[in-house]
């Protein structure tokens, strides 16, 4: 048996250049990228219902059921296998996203967002949690138009999401990192290179 790959998440808020870090990082580390909601079939096909709404409003709770059912087969067919045959993966968004945008962001119990996340995930959690952190500011001036309905769901509401994401990363200092991600894209990816170094020991080409 191959030893498992480890199992790399990239968090944050809108425009904190997420995916542009998760690229680069597999790339360098050969992993499998994918991203949430998505990944597979099923969870592609229910990223525009819960992010651009193509069947009209949902309530916050459908939401949340939409993200997690995503999530579990995410797992049981993607992510979970390509681990298990000692492969990296690296995953734009993952169960903090969830509890900071759910919970801290919509107003849900934050227990009962947890549970959901565990029904999902089913054991398989992140060996770290990379937390890009930008300020609301900057991250208006990124992105000054939304493209779908949690980008667009109001300053209070992504302030909201920022303080779930550093609540989530001081709570579990042992397997999230946070990055400051004002810099530029070539000094946040080497601040991301190094912390993989730091605390997985994964040499980064």
């Amino acid at each position: 048996m191959p030893e498992p790959g480890r199992f790399i998440v990239f968090e944050g808020g809108e425009a904190s250049g997420k995916s542009t870090q998760a690229g680069r990082l597999a790339s360098r580390l050969s992993a499998l990228l994918t991203r949430e909601p998505g990944g597979t079939p099923l969870g592609e096909a229910i990223r525009p219902l819960a992010l651009e709404r193509t069947q009209g409003e949902i309530d916050s709770r459908t939401e949340l059921l939409l993200m997690v059912a995503a999530r579990s087969e995410h797992v049981a067919a993607l992510i979970r296998p390509t681990l298990e045959v000692g492969r990296h993966v690296v995953c734009d968004r993952f169960n903090g996203s969830t509890i900071a945008y759910q919970g801290y962001g919509r107003g849900l119990p934050i227990e009962d967002v947890l549970v959901a996340c565990e029904l999902a995930t089913n054991g398989c959690e992140p060996d770290l949690n990379i937390l890009l952190d930008i300020d609301a500011a900057t991250a208006r001036a990124r992105r000054p138009t939304p493209d779908d309905a949690i980008e667009s769901a109001g300053e209070l509401f992504h302030l909201r999401v920022r303080a779930g994401f550093l609540a989530v990363a001081a709570a579990d200092p042992d397997t999230w990192a946070v990055i400051d991600a004002h810099g530029d894209i070539d000094a946040v990816e080497e601040a991301v290179v190094r912390t993989v170094f730091e605390r997985l020991g994964i040499a980064v080409d």
